[in-house]
Formats: structure tokens, sequence, C-alpha cells
């Protein structure tokens, strides 16, 4: 169905081609006589209007139009209708525009071990006592059957004892055959491995 905005339009375009008189184009396009010679009159307050949304949706960028219109109807106690508003804002295209969905790559599957001895992780731990002072955990497990390999409890773990603790659990178990996998967790605050290190577990 046409709207009666473009029936009006079509009507003024046979009546300046001098195809018909305004009547005949009223009858044939369906438009009364008030609705052809009706002329929209500007109104100052449609560009208040429209100041008050580019600068609503400007200052406050997560706002659609409905926070826009109770904004402007309950804080500042203007009285426009929403219909009016509504407009306004469509016409200036103000709606929140979605985001854009972030397509991630399929992560590779990890590597299952197949025997013993073969990667290792370890993780940092932490807790409180009763009288508030914190300790930490140094934990050490074989990949393949979960068998800990280690725990090393201190008030305080430098790099020094992290080492240590390493260096006994490779003089029991021997040295890794293969390039073991080390899951740290990212609170630590271990210093870098010296390079003479002998230990099989690598980062």
């Amino acid at each position: 169905m046409v709207k009666p905005s473009l029936r009006r339009e079509m009507a003024h375009k046979a009546v300046a081609a001098a195809r018909c008189s305004i009547r005949q184009a009223c009858v044939t396009f369906s438009v009364s006589e008030s609705c052809y010679r009706y002329q929209a009159k500007l109104s100052s307050e449609n560009a208040e209007i429209a100041d008050l949304l580019v600068r609503l949706t400007h200052n406050q960028r997560n706002w659609g139009f409905g926070l826009c219109f109770l904004y402007l109807r309950n804080v500042k106690g203007y009285p426009w209708n929403h219909k009016r508003v509504y407009r306004i804002y469509r016409e200036l295209n103000l709606r929140i525009k979605p985001r854009k969905r972030l397509i991630r790559e399929k992560p590779e599957p990890l590597a299952v071990p197949t025997a013993i001895n073969t990667s290792w992780s370890m993780d940092f731990m932490h807790d409180q006592l009763e009288d508030g002072r914190s300790y930490r955990l140094f934990n050490v497990i074989d990949d393949y059957n979960r068998e800990g390999l280690g725990i090393e409890v201190g008030l305080s773990l430098p790099s020094e004892r992290v080492i240590r603790a390493l260096d006994q659990i490779i003089e029991w178990r021997g040295e890794s055959p293969a390039r073991s996998a080390v899951t740290m967790a990212r609170n630590t605050s271990v210093l870098p491995w010296p390079p003479g290190l002998r230990s099989g577990i690598l980062h």
C-alpha cells in the first residue's frame, strides 16, 4: 500500500505536468484536497530535540532510545510525545550499532601423553592461615597418570627453592625423555630459569 505522502507527491507531479486539475489528481490518487495542499511547518522544537538526542547519545554511548526518552521526559521534564522524539531519533540514525562477533579459530587439541614421565605440569597455589599470614604451595604432577610428584609449602617460595625442588624430583624420577609441557599460574613471581638448570620441564 502506498503511503499518503507518496500519493500526495504523485498528485503534485501530475498537476505540475499539466495532465489534470487538482481535483482530478486528488480523486485519481485517493488524496483529499486538504492533504494535497498541506505544507509541513518546520518547528524550532525539532531542532532542539535533535540537538538534545545527539548530545545524549554522544555522552552516553550505551543509551538507546528508551533511556534517552525517559531522561528527557522524567528528568528534564520535556512534554514531547514519544512518537515525535522517536521519529527524529530514527532520522538521525542514532541507534546503537550491534557489535560484530569475533570468529575464533578452533583451538588445536592438547597433546595427550602416552607414558609416564613424558610430560609434567606445575602450578602455584596460595591460602591464608588463621592469623592472616599467607602461604604458598608449589605442585608438580605427571600428566599421564596425574601422579603428584612433589608439593613444596612455605610462607615464601623464592626461585632458588623452586629450582631445588625440581632438581630433587628429577633426581628421583630421572630426566624427562621428551619435551614436557609446563602449566604455570600467572600470578607467580618466580625468576627465569638459569641456563644450567638440569630440569626436563620446559615452559
